[in-house]
């Protein structure tokens, strides 16, 4: 039976470490396994081959600048969105825009945007509005109402221990 306390290398998996440039007698011959003549062959020849290969390398590689930020956006709609796909008096919430297919989600909160123009009585429930936007919806005879988002349940508060530094 195999177990580890049986198990033992393969003999043909082991070889001998290769020790390059020791003479004749290493069993590397004279020239040390590079070969006879060439920009390889010498010393500082492998090097200098490489720098020439970065520049294409370089121009290989997608230029990318900047940086892109960590903190989650929300999903942007504008007012002209709203009055063009939903009816007179219907309460429209972020799950009615992302079924009209107008944003693509909802998981970090829908932000109104005020671009456009607003010829219809709704009620819109979203995580923020812009002040233009709100004051659009309202003045055709809508609300806006801001809904928060759903609170990380918050974990309970670690003791410090109180040290008291003696002298």
């Amino acid at each position: 039976m195999l177990t580890l306390h049986n198990l033992e290398n393969n003999k043909e998996a082991i070889h001998r470490r290769k020790r390059i440039g020791r003479g004749d007698g290493s069993g590397m011959g004279s020239y040390s396994t590079r070969g006879l003549k060439g920009q390889k062959a010498r010393s500082g020849g492998k090097s200098g081959l490489a720098v020439k290969a970065i520049k294409g390398y370089l121009l290989r590689i997608p230029k990318i600048r900047g940086f892109k930020s960590l903190n989650s956006k929300m999903a942007v709609i504008n007012v002209c969105d709203l009055d063009n796909n939903f009816k007179e008096n219907q309460t429209v919430t972020a799950r009615e825009m992302l079924k009209a297919g107008l944003i693509v989600t909802i998981e970090n909160g829908v932000k109104v945007l005020s671009n456009g123009t607003v010829s219809k009585k709704f009620i819109v429930e979203a995580n923020a509005f812009s002040k233009e936007a709100e004051a659009k919806i309202t003045k055709a005879g809508g609300q806006a109402v801001i809904v928060g988002k759903k609170e990380e349940t918050a974990k309970p508060a670690k003791k410090e221990d109180k040290k008291t530094k003696t002298k």
